[in-house]
């Protein structure tokens, strides 16, 4: 038995942007871009600590929609074609810093990065990133759980619980298919909790989830251990609050490691210090300053003046980190089992994306920190996921009713309804209205018509993604985000209109289909009245 534990988890989620209308879109880029800095560094990392038999547990979270997107034939060659392009653009940047000392060894790191970028997505993983992280998990060092269908925030959808069911029925369900069993537990997009979404969980047999500190320590009665051990809600639903400490450190680029002057910088990038014409063949194919993945300065400060980026120095930086990280969680542990008795367990959730794509150097930390941890002789810490600690810990849990809360700003749902996106509930709520109609006239739906209804609900898990009333706040791409989600709800719209005219054809409905292809197997009577009775019961 070890005096404490760290469960750290990870979660990956990207919105479904997927254009083969166009030869090129920009905002496709951000999968790539994933792919690319976050998802295959991190399964490399996690290979070579297998390889060397450390002993390491991680929790893993993917959106059902980006695993679509792993899954997505034309994404998966994109993805090739835009890493192809990064080796080209490195090779163009090699020739242009050639005899530049500063430079020109960064050049070649990134060309020689992209390479074995490319050899590992095409020649190891065949193109298959589900299929590449479901392996990991076969090993029993890491735990992979879902989260709901389209990322929605779900308490935004609180007055219309088959919204919810049908999120995370849709989850467990694509989760399964993907990675050989249902899923143990879920994060909840942007820990959005209302009172009640314990019971929706447990319907769907969903065993374990993660919230914001306060949402367990303003809960009712007041957990006696605070954010160091797991409660169970009154469904029997058990929630791991996360840790305020271990958060602040990783996550803030101001308190926290990130933002080292050392680290490289994320902004300073050759997309935009360099002329759109020589970027563009490769990146910036409609001409628009954008980010390339190349970039050749360190944080430095907080002028605009930054130095060159020296890797080693940035990699003995993530050293010392993961030795101090290391240190703290000790120091936490030892405290806690010392004054109160118990075996506290540090949940440590973060964005998949801060590593690799936020933080370059992010991936490289995670190795050291497993390493780090492995290597302790006394029996103080380790890692463990969410199942291994309640398999370990069998005695019961404080009952606990949590608060409202997410992981957003100020703590609760401001950030995803506001005075900048409040506009787009009223249709969604509308729509969700109009397929519980459908579902209900047409239970038993064949042929072109349950492939119609299969459709429709697809369109509303399309336009409730988290991202958009985000991008709509943020004010960054907002023009997407309003074209995405008036799209999703006109094409729902046509399909109710078309349903109840019986007027549905083949061609019109292929087109729809091929640019929304998610959720192949999806069961539109999850939005059915009586489906929604049934999980009452």
């Amino acid at each position: 038995m070890y005096k404490g534990y760290l469960n750290l988890v990870l979660h990956a989620h990207l919105p479904y942007i997927r254009h083969p209308e166009h030869e090129f879109f920009l905002e496709e880029n951000w999968f790539y871009e994933a792919v690319i800095e976050s998802y295959i560094p991190l399964i490399d990392v996690f290979n070579s600590l297998l390889d060397d038999r450390v002993n390491f547990n991680v929790t893993l979270s993917f959106s059902p929609s980006l695993v679509e997107m792993f899954n997505d034939p034309l994404l998966r060659e994109r993805c090739l074609r835009h890493i192809n392009n990064l080796i080209e653009l490195s090779e163009k940047e090699i020739l242009r810093t050639k005899g530049d000392s500063s430079f020109e060894p960064l050049a070649r790191m990134y060309n020689e990065r992209f390479r074995r970028i490319r050899f590992l997505y095409e020649d190891i993983y065949k193109k298959d990133l589900t299929s590449a992280f479901r392996k990991l998990a076969e090993t029993g060092n890491i735990e992979i759980i879902t989260t709901a269908a389209t990322h929605a925030y779900l308490p935004a959808f609180s007055s219309h619980l088959s919204s919810v069911r049908a999120q995370i029925k849709v989850a467990a369900d694509t989760h399964a298919k993907n990675f050989g069993k249902r899923p143990n537990g879920i994060w909840l997009p942007e820990c959005g909790y209302f009172t009640g979404l314990d019971k929706l969980l447990k319907e769907t047999r969903i065993k374990v989830t993660f919230l914001e500190a306060h949402g367990v320590l303003n809960g009712t009665p007041v957990p006696r251990y605070g954010l160091y051990s797991p409660v169970s809600c009154p469904s029997g639903v058990i929630v791991f609050p996360r840790d305020i400490d271990s958060s602040r450190q990783v996550w803030s680029s101001i308190e926290g490691y990130p933002g080292d002057f050392d680290y490289r910088d994320f902004y300073r990038d050759i997309g935009f210090d360099l002329p759109a014409d020589y970027i563009k063949p490769q990146i910036n194919h409609d001409n628009i300053k954008t980010y390339t993945g190349i970039k050749y300065h360190s944080i430095t400060g907080p002028n605009s003046e930054k130095n060159p980026y020296i890797r080693e120095k940035a990699l003995l930086k993530a050293e010392e980190h993961a030795e101090d990280f290391v240190k703290n969680r000790k120091l936490s542990v030892e405290c806690l089992n010392s004054t109160m008795k118990f075996n506290p367990v540090i949940t440590a959730p973060y964005d998949t994306e801060l590593f690799g794509h936020w933080w370059f150097e992010g991936p490289e930390w995670l190795n050291f920190l497993f390493r780090k941890i492995d290597k302790t002789k006394e029996k103080d810490l380790t890692t463990i996921t969410s199942s291994q600690y309640l398999e370990l810990k069998k005695n019961k849990l404080q009952r606990v009713n949590p608060s409202a809360s997410s992981w957003g700003h100020r703590g609760y749902h401001d950030v995803w309804i506001n005075d900048s996106n409040k506009w787009i509930y009223r249709p969604l709520h509308e729509i969700a209205d109009k397929m519980t109609e459908l579902a209900d006239s047409f239970p038993k739906a064949v042929g072109i018509k349950k492939r119609a209804l299969k459709q429709a609900a697809r369109e509303i898990l399309l336009s409730q993604h988290s991202d958009w009333p985000f991008i709509l706040k943020t004010g960054v791409a907002a023009e997407y985000a309003t074209k995405r989600i008036n799209g999703h709800i006109e094409k729902f719209k046509d399909i109710y209109s078309r349903m109840k005219s019986d007027s549905v054809t083949a061609e019109w409905l292929e087109k729809i289909e091929k640019k929304d292809m998610i959720f192949s197997e999806i069961d539109y009577r999850v939005y059915s009245t009586q489906f929604n009775s049934l999980s009452k019961g």
